[in-house]
């Protein structure tokens, strides 16, 4: 008798097991599927901006069959955690930015090469269509639903920069690829995370930075940089992810809304990024009395120059690893100009 009843507890331990490991999309009960969704910057940043705009066009188009439960500036998954947290399915969708880890990322992040990319609403439709082309294989364990970037990346300092002998050995804040544009125009970059820059700004710790112009108003960069050059140059790219066990158990029918807002998703979030910077550069020079520097032709040229070694360089570099990087900046060129 003991020995049947062993046997029976045996047999349910067993059967409780299995259905406590098959985890499911979290299901409210007779209710809508709900996602989680993992940002990294603060909630007013534009990448949480185009998050809650994502989640509202799902919610609205799925008429309440999907809610999404949104984490910004860090609260579920860290920026370089971001991809593994989905993968492992810490968060349902994260949002990261290649740009962190160029090396995983390496089709995607030749986007960030200085190409010429004039905003971010091109960027954005350039950085998709590149995604489409070559599928890399560092998505392949995610599904993603969409991509775009940061607008172009200028000059925001404490003092005025109108040629290259100006930028010589002036230490400016920076990150990922737009290191090296600083060190190829001969200033001095500086690293560290975007909230610590004011108050290296105002120790003279730097003179100014190299980002996308929106952080003029949503930091107040404004209030202590005085001076903007327009170079236009590196964009950083982005990403949307999902866990692929919760994409392949939503209905078909959910797949297909969250599918059609790929491209429209990218556009969506590359006009809002550029109509923002505009706000940013109007406020500055309005109430902060900003003056924006515009290169002459002939010496824009000359800045642009000395940044044929990076992409020729990545090229070598990218070639050696068996990727076609000739054809992939040629590819980049070639959409620029379609989009534009």
């Amino acid at each position: 008798m003991s020995r049947k009843l062993g046997s029976f507890v045996l047999g349910l331990f067993f059967f409780l097991s299995m259905f406590c490991f098959y985890m499911p999309v979290p299901v409210m009960a007779g209710g809508p599927i709900v996602l989680n969704y993992a940002n990294f910057p603060p909630a007013p940043t534009f990448p949480c901006v185009q998050m809650e705009e994502w989640k509202r066009k799902v919610e609205e188009r799925t008429k309440g069959k999907v809610l999404i439960q949104t984490y910004p500036g860090g609260t579920l998954l860290k920026a370089k955690g971001m991809m593994d947290g989905v993968i492992a399915g810490t968060a349902d969708i994260g949002c990261l930015c290649m740009a962190y880890q160029p090396g995983r990322f390496p089709i995607t992040n030749a986007i960030s090469l200085p190409l010429g990319l004039p905003n971010s609403t091109v960027a954005s439709l350039v950085l998709w269509e590149l995604y489409k082309k070559y599928t890399p294989r560092s998505f392949a364990k995610v599904k993603v639903l969409t991509m775009f970037t940061t607008a172009p990346s200028n000059i925001m300092s404490k003092i005025p920069i109108r040629t290259l002998e100006d930028i010589k050995g002036v230490p400016l804040r920076a990150s990922g690829g737009a290191a090296q544009i600083l060190k190829a125009w001969g200033a001095n970059r500086v690293g560290m995370p975007m909230p610590e820059t004011p108050e290296a700004l105002q120790k003279g710790v730097v003179k100014g930075l190299f980002s996308s112009l929106e952080v003029l108003k949503d930091f107040k960069f404004a209030e202590l940089c005085k001076y903007v050059t327009i170079t236009n140059t590196a964009v950083y790219p982005f990403a949307v992810v999902m866990n692929m066990d919760s994409w392949n158990r939503l209905p078909k029918d959910v797949q297909k809304v969250m599918e059609d807002l790929g491209r429209e998703q990218c556009i969506w979030t590359g006009t809002y990024m550029d109509n923002h910077v505009a706000e940013a550069l109007e406020w500055s020079q309005k109430t902060q009395g900003v003056e924006v520097i515009k290169l002459s032709k002939e010496e824009k040229a000359r800045w642009d120059k000395l940044l044929d070694p990076i992409v020729d360089q990545w090229v070598k570099d990218m070639t050696a690893k068996g990727l076609p990087a000739a054809q992939i900046v040629e590819d980049i060129k070639s959409m620029i100009k379609k989009y534009e």
